[in-house]
């Protein structure tokens, strides 16, 4: 395998980054998760103007332009000699001193990774449970902030891996229906599909984009509006969405089951169509 490391090509075990990264020690940094279909980069586009705008926020500055970022991951996928794969795109602050002055890093640091990765939870249906831990409000971290620190999402994992199951959903600070650990949330109820806002601290996610768009072009009526945890104890069908789960759905939640355990028809017609689409809807690595 050989990954993108500050403007050269290396073998897997020489991509190394150094101890004074801030990314490493302050998660200082931002990153992107895309996936390659049969040799298309789904929606490489809006990863990479994800990944510029996260930058922009923090005031990260990359010195490349968007299309050589683009370059840079088309390239990842093809000297790899890979059609299916997934690609983590990560920027961070650079190489500092053991302060956490940003102003201390002259130069970020800019690897990509691609390799063959099956749907990160299998696509029959999963269980969950609901964390205790709450999701990081609007004003303390936006999740539009696509960011290396994970720690919030990887506590309630860890609830999730005690309670035995694969997933843990997260509430905002209100009590409402955030997202899962790495995911986005949907619920379906009397044939109208509902997702939480993204004032729910919730991530703009590019799969989530496209199912809104899918479910709209099959005549489904989107909402996105705030949701209780009761909302999904009493729904008829409920899903999760995202770069490396892509549409999985869930079959029980804190001990509730959903559709008796079966996965739901609007469920199977979404992931269907997302299937069909991601093959086209992307950048070509091989001409």
């Amino acid at each position: 395998m050989k990954i993108y490391l500050d403007g050269k090509f290396v073998d897997k075990e020489d991509a190394k980054i150094s101890v004074y990264d801030h990314g490493l020690l302050y998660g200082d940094g931002i990153f992107e998760g895309i996936r390659a279909y049969d040799g298309v980069i789904f929606k490489l586009k809006e990863h990479i103007d994800r990944l510029y705008d996260s930058a922009k926020s923090i005031t990260l500055n990359i010195p490349i332009s968007k299309e050589e970022m683009e370059k840079i991951v088309i390239e990842t996928v093809k000297i790899n000699n890979l059609k299916d794969a997934y690609i983590r795109l990560v920027v961070t602050r650079g190489i500092g001193d053991l302060g956490l002055d940003p102003k201390k890093c002259p130069k970020p640091t800019i690897f990509c990774i691609a390799e063959p990765m099956n749907p990160l939870l299998g696509e029959d249906g999963i269980r969950v449970i609901t964390s205790s831990i709450r999701r990081l409000p609007v004003d303390v971290l936006n999740p539009a902030v696509k960011s290396l620190n994970y720690l919030n999402s990887i506590l309630a994992k860890i609830q999730a891996n005690y309670a035995n199951v694969d997933e843990a959903f997260l509430l905002d600070s209100e009590g409402y229906v955030a997202e899962g650990t790495g995911d986005n949330i949907f619920v379906v109820k009397n044939g109208v599909i509902k997702t939480p806002p993204l004032s729910s601290s919730v991530l703009k996610g590019i799969t989530r984009d496209v199912v809104i768009e899918l479910a709209k072009k099959l005549g489904y009526e989107v909402l996105e509006e705030k949701l209780t945890i009761h909302d999904l104890y009493v729904c008829d069908e409920l899903f999760i969405t995202g770069t490396a789960a892509e549409i999985v759905p869930v079959v029980e939640i804190d001990g509730r089951v959903i559709n008796n355990g079966n996965i739901g028809e609007i469920t199977k017609k979404l992931r269907d169509e997302f299937k069909k689409i991601r093959k086209i809807e992307g950048v070509k690595v091989y001409e």
